[in-house]
């Protein structure tokens, strides 16, 4: 569990390489268990965000944050980042400065290439090590 109470959970498109590769990276350095994971086509995710809001995201990891806001796109990853902490908290914190739009555009630009620069996993969900593992909702 979370030092700030319950985890926040992190939805990723389980047929995305680049997705599987970040959620990996982020359950290895979240020493404070903030996060767990879930992935967008699954049975947590839409019991946790509604039908309506779930129809008017766009293409990307998602963050249900403790107060039940939503953020998506480079909101989500700044988020992330920051709530990792040491190097990752800072890189969180300076990308935070750069303008939403600006962010936007940098993250949509490598969303629409991530399929050329990491392959598709062969399983819906991450191979991740037992210990990890136990923050993977359905």
């Amino acid at each position: 569990m979370s030092q700030h109470g319950t985890s926040e959970h992190i939805f990723y498109d389980g047929e995305c390489g680049v997705c599987h590769w970040a959620v990996k990276f982020v359950a290895k350095r979240d020493a404070n268990d903030a996060f767990r994971f879930a992935p967008l086509h699954g049975d947590t995710f839409t019991g946790k965000v509604s039908e309506e809001e779930r129809q008017s995201l766009p293409d990307s990891m998602i963050v249900l944050k403790d107060d039940g806001s939503l953020l998506m796109r480079s909101s989500g990853l700044v988020h992330i980042l920051r709530r990792l902490g040491g190097f990752w908290g800072l890189l969180g914190h300076l990308l935070w400065v750069v303008p939403r739009p600006l962010r936007n555009l940098g993250y949509d630009a490598f969303a629409a290439i991530r399929s050329y620069v990491v392959k598709k996993p062969e399983g819906f969900c991450p191979m991740v090590p037992p210990e990890i593992g136990r923050r993977f909702d359905p």
